[in-house]
């Protein structure tokens, strides 16, 4: 299953897929998408990109936008339909969401977060338990498989780039097959539905940012938060903070990293004045490399991150883009950071 927002997929969808292709090797089977509602067939062609032979664009009236009932009872029906040896998606909100619906309704088992599947007699699926802290490998005997994948547990790959798909394969050769499913919903399925948006920001996300830069409780109020958007701006990055942040209510529950707020995979995650909990560090975990800057030698955070600076954030961060600015901005403006 696809995870998208009116044909704008989840970068975390293609995840997903990657996911599928080596199982559907092994079990001597092909990888079928499905992409559900409005928007839909927008993501038709970057789903072949990753390995879809085929996508199933399901359509009604009724879904006009995301909801978890209308989305479990569209999916379930096509899975009478189209009869797979499992079922698949991302271990997002909405993922986990719909497929435990499909779960309940077919009183089938549900394996969620999965960081490892070997398809045997029955299936070996290693997940994640307990915000991260734990891995667990359980058996799961169903004539049906239902899964989701963890978050940033499998980095997506295409299987053939732009360039190849017009270099190398016709139009027609390079798109997946598509076959159009209209369920039979009823109106009820409509009463969880999206119905309005407040947009609070725009451009690169905490889930998507490549340079994330986080303050926890030393930075030791709002405003002490200058800095630390002044650096992610110097980095085309993006500002997070930890939950004891939103709980002062010096950040909005949007910034927070953790658990309970955004998963994030950056390239950089500079961590300011955060102690690194493990409902903040299952946030986190997935980050390339982890800078610690506190004053604190024994913090969690300290302890787990790649690099650490033991010292006061307020005079490292106003260095570090102080620095910045000197090598990199003779003309006052930082268009691009190298490594």
């Amino acid at each position: 299953m696809i995870e998208h927002d009116r044909g704008e997929a989840a970068d975390a969808s293609w995840q997903a897929l990657t996911a599928a292709r080596p199982l559907a090797e092994d079990l001597g089977v092909v990888v079928e998408a499905v992409a559900i509602g409005h928007g839909a067939r927008q993501v038709v062609a970057e789903a072949g990109r990753h390995g879809a032979d085929r996508v199933h664009v399901v359509e009604h009236e009724l879904l006009v936008d995301y909801g978890p009932d209308a989305w479990a009872d569209s999916l379930m029906q096509l899975i009478d339909l189209v009869d797979p040896d499992a079922v698949l998606a991302v271990g997002t909100d909405r993922g986990n969401e719909v497929m435990a619906q499909v779960a309940a309704r077919l009183d089938a088992p549900f394996v969620a977060n999965g960081v490892a599947v070997e398809p045997d007699d029955p299936w070996r699926i290693v997940r994640v338990q307990w915000g991260g802290s734990l891995l667990e490998e359980v058996e799961l005997e169903a004539d049906l498989k239902l899964l989701t994948v963890a978050e940033h547990a499998v980095a997506a790959s295409p299987v053939r780039s732009s360039s190849d798909a017009s270099t190398l394969l016709s139009a027609e050769e390079s798109d997946p097959e598509v076959a159009v499913f209209e369920p039979d919903l009823d109106p009820s399925v409509a009463v969880t539905m999206v119905g309005d948006r407040e947009v609070i920001g725009a451009g690169v996300t905490l889930s998507t940012a490549a340079v994330v830069v986080s303050g926890g409780r030393g930075v030791g109020s709002a405003d002490g938060f200058d800095p630390l958007e002044d650096l992610a701006g110097l980095l085309s990055g993006v500002v997070g903070c930890s939950r004891a942040v939103t709980n002062n209510g010096w950040r909005p529950h949007s910034d927070q990293v953790g658990q309970t707020g955004t998963r994030i995979a950056p390239e950089i995650y500079i961590a300011a004045g955060i102690s690194g909990a493990i409902q903040h560090w299952v946030g986190a975990m997935a980050s390339k490399r982890i800078l610690a800057i506190n004053t604190d030698p024994e913090a969690n955070m300290v302890a787990k991150a790649d690099y650490a600076v033991i010292a006061d954030l307020h005079q490292v961060l106003p260095a570090i883009a102080a620095e910045i600015r000197r090598r990199f901005t003779p003309g006052g403006a930082v268009d691009q950071v190298d490594d």
